[in-house]
This record gives structure tokens, sequence and C-alpha cells, in this order.
């Protein structure tokens, strides 16, 4: 729950600050072994039942964090193993990348709807009348629904006047805009990854904590304390996430203290991602295709490739701000290792691509950072303010948001071609965007410019995000105001654009 500080955000944080500092200290790695008893001391359980299963649960979450697999329930097998393997400088993602802790699943109703204690027993009782199948009935003078009946229409929720019958939805698959979650033989939630986009949205959503994608906190400290000289592009959306003492101008000092040799925004690719789409839909819109979709969101455009496949070419083939910042980094730095810094869980599934490996070394999510701000004991009020970022415009800074990625694309085409009309079809949340290629397919939307995002409210509302939605929008259009440019063509790097293919 993005910008609730809850026992599951505790929980989370404890983890990627413990494998952090693990990392950082080096030495005997079966000493992981002990983590689960200091991130959840005493004999009493605090959040479940019993602290065996609270530290069983613990041990899985640090497993994941450092790339691990989970192990297997049924089988015995230390915390620590294949710790070594993994205490390397550079490791990508096995397969899966979110994963379900099992024993730390509710296993939670898929969809059932329940009558609670506000049914009035009224005369009226519409509930009965317009259920199709006769699940409804009253007893002792209060509406009761006969589950085996029940085929789950919600027409009695509907129509009672008191809101007294409740629709109960597995929360992580009711945020799955893919559908893609079920549930096993014991009930408990288990994901179809050929559906899956690896957007996140379950994990946040999952109110028991049972559900995490993979890190490499490990990976990257190992390489920074091999020499590697890392650099580190951070999305637009880290405006206010790590709280208000880090302010832009303090970011590149605290990041170096973590150990990165510089640090780039990404909305420098942003604005490079704007000027290709931009010169692809003069040039497409409408004489080579009905209408373009923006391609910086992975979760989103693979969505629209694994269920839209006919759409697939109306997709923008412009490489996304993450790949196109990471090239030119490589580009201007030879030998250099890139981490991208950013909300979103997809972008790990995307950086395990073999065509951006080589660009992209390593993906953390803002909540993973602040766990190695926090194992380093980074003190944000204390870093100097004088290295501030300044090459990115307004345009790139707005990616961050709903609606930005397609008012940087207007702008530059007002400026490329101004006679050009390009009317804006954006949606938020993969529900949403499913609607609106739907409404695409159907050649209602032929002339258009469609922007698709995954999470809902853009990247500030992604997976690895620690603030509230509305608030981090707020920081970011204050902080696009602070930009000097305001147009994605106003970006010094625009020559370099066709050197990163």
């Amino acid at each position: 729950m993005r910008g609730i500080y809850s026992s599951v955000t505790d929980i989370r944080r404890k983890v990627f600050t413990e494998v952090a500092r693990l990392a950082y200290e080096g030495g005997d790695y079966s000493r992981m072994e002990e983590l689960p008893y200091k991130i959840v001391p005493g004999e009493v359980a605090t959040y479940r039942d019993s602290i065996f299963l609270e530290r069983a649960i613990v041990g899985e979450r640090l497993r994941l964090s450092m790339g691990l697999p989970l192990r297997p329930i049924d089988e015995h097998a230390p915390i620590s193993e294949g710790v070594n393997e993994s205490a390397i400088a550079e490791k990508y993602y096995d397969p899966p990348l979110v994963n379900i802790i099992k024993f730390a699943c509710n296993a939670c109703p898929d969809k059932v709807f329940k009558v609670t204690d506000c049914c009035q027993g009224c005369l009226n009782h519409p509930c009965t009348e317009v259920c199709p199948k006769g699940a409804v009935s009253i007893r002792h003078g209060k509406s009761v629904i006969d589950q085996d009946k029940c085929i789950k229409c919600g027409r009695c929720k509907d129509v009672c006047p008191y809101g007294a019958i409740l629709k109960m939805e597995r929360p992580c698959a009711k945020a799955c805009g893919m559908d893609a979650i079920g549930s096993d033989e014991l009930g408990r939630a288990v994901i179809d990854y050929d559906k899956c986009v690896s957007c996140g949205m379950c994990i946040v959503n999952c109110p028991f904590g049972a559900i995490s994608d993979k890190g490499q906190i490990f990976q990257l400290i190992h390489s920074i304390k091999a020499g590697d000289r890392v650099i580190a592009i951070v999305a637009p959306a880290f405006i206010s996430q790590f709280g208000p003492d880090m302010t832009p101008e303090r970011l590149k000092g605290a990041m170096k203290q973590l150990g990165f040799d510089d640090v780039v925004e990404v909305a420098i690719g942003a604005d490079l991602c704007t000027i290709e789409e931009a010169k692809d839909f003069i040039r497409d819109v409408p004489e080579n295709q009905p209408f373009m979709a923006t391609s910086c969101c992975p979760a989103w455009s693979v969505m629209a490739k694994k269920l839209f496949p006919e759409l697939a070419p109306y997709i923008s083939m412009a490489l996304t701000p993450m790949v196109l910042t990471a090239r030119l980094m490589k580009k201007e730095h030879k030998n250099c290792k890139v981490a991208f810094i950013g909300p979103c869980s997809a972008k790990k599934l995307e950086a395990s691509r073999r065509s951006v490996r080589s660009g992209v070394d390593f993906v953390l999510t803002f909540e993973e950072i602040m766990g190695m701000f926090e194992a380093k004991g980074v003190k944000f009020d204390q870093i100097d303010t004088s290295h501030p970022l300044e090459e990115a415009t307004a345009a790139g800074r707005g990616f961050a948001v709903s609606g930005g990625v397609a008012s940087a694309v207007v702008d530059a085409v007002k400026r490329l071609d101004p006679t050009k009309e390009i009317p804006v079809q954006a949606a938020q949340g993969l529900h949403d965007c499913r609607k609106m290629l739907m409404v695409a397919k159907a050649g209602k939307l032929n002339g258009y410019l469609l922007e698709g995002m995954a999470c809902p409210g853009g990247c500030v509302a992604g997976a690895g995000t620690l603030q509230p939605i509305n608030k981090a929008t707020a920081s970011i259009n204050q902080y696009k105001k602070q930009a000097k440019d305001k147009n994605a063509l106003d970006n010094k790097y625009k020559i370099t654009l066709s050197l990163l293919d």
C-alpha cells in the first residue's frame, strides 16, 4: 500500500536494509540464517499466529531480495542455500520475477457475495427478486445467499437499498489487469506466468505481503565493491520518494555515499523517446497506420502485444527512456555499468531481455534503494546541495505521471509540424488500458496517440514507490516547473539519438 507505513512495509524495508548491510560488510554469508531473528525478535508473534511462521516468511523475503528462488516447502534447505553463487557483481533475474510465498498467502476467496449485519430484512427484499438462480432467500428476517447456487452476478448487491451485500474478492486478483491470478488446490493464490506482465500491482495490493519480486541489491553492491564504475540512472518519479530532506540537489551526493560513481536523470532518455515518437507519429499516422501507442511502459506494451497481437505493429518502436539513457551512458563512459533506479517491477523484466542486457546491468526500486540508504546510515539533511540535476526538460520529467508521455509528444509534434492534428487518448491501469485497446481495435481511435500506463496514476504509483500517489504527483508537477527547458526538442542530447539504436 503506497504511502502507508504498515507492518508489511516495515518488514520489507528491514529485509532490504539487512540484505544491503550483508553485502556491504561481506564475509561469511551463512550468517544470513540469523537475520530472521534480528528482523523478527522475541518470543511472541506480532503479525501472525506463530513467530516461527513470521520468521519463515522473512527468510523467503531475504532470498527473493537477493535474487534467489523460493525454497520448496516440503524439503529442508537453509535460508542461505545458493547465496555464495549469488554473491557476484552481475546476475540477471531467473524466472519467475514475481513470486508468491505460499505459506504467507491467506487463501482469500476468489469472488463471493456475502450478506452483512447491515441487512434490515426489508419488506421489499429486492435481492431475492432479481436473483436469476434463486440463491437468495429470507431466513429469520434476514437475507441469506446459498453459495452453491450463486453465480456471482452481483445483481443482489446492486439492488440492496442498504448496501448490505458485499462483494469479497482476492485483492491481488482484483488488482491484476491480466487476470493472471487464480487459486491452487488449497485456495492459495497462483500466478499464470503466460499472462503475467510483472506490473507489480499484486505485490502492493496483497494485504498479507505474500507476493514479492526478486531483487539485485546484493549483486549491485558487489559490483560497487569490486571497483566497477556504476552510474545510477534515476527515473523521473524519484521526486519526494525518499522524504522531504532528499531534494533533487542532494540526490547525487546521497547516491555517491552508496558507492555510485555518478547520477543521471532518466528524464533525459524520456526526452529522446519523446522526439522519436513525435517523428514516428508525424510520419506514420494516419498514412501508414491507424494510430500509434506509446512504448515507455513495458508492462503496458507487453500486455498489448499479448492480448492484441494484431495491434502490435502500432505500438511505437522507440526505445524506452531507461534503455536510451543507459545506452547514452555506455556510449559516453566506456566500461561503466548502469543501474536503473525507479518505481517499477516491470523494468526488471525489461532489463533481463537479451536486447537490453548490454545497456542495463541492474534494476532497483526506490524501496530497495531506501534499504541501501538505511544500511549505510545516510543522513539526507547533511548532504550538500551543490549538485543540481539540470539536463532534463520539463517534458521528460513529466513522464512520471499519467498523461505526461502524451503531453510531451504532443508538444514536440506541434513544434515539428504545427499543422499536424494529434488527438490523445490516455489510460492508466491495465484494466482501462485493455478497454482502450478494445475501442482502438474497433476503429474508433483512428488518428489518435494512445498512452498506456500499467499503474493507476502512472509511474508514481509503481510497485516500488514509497509515497502516496497524490503527493508524488504534486511533487513531480512542481519539479517540472523548475526545469529550464520545457520541450523535449530542447534536450542537448538529441543530436546523439541516431547513435543509440
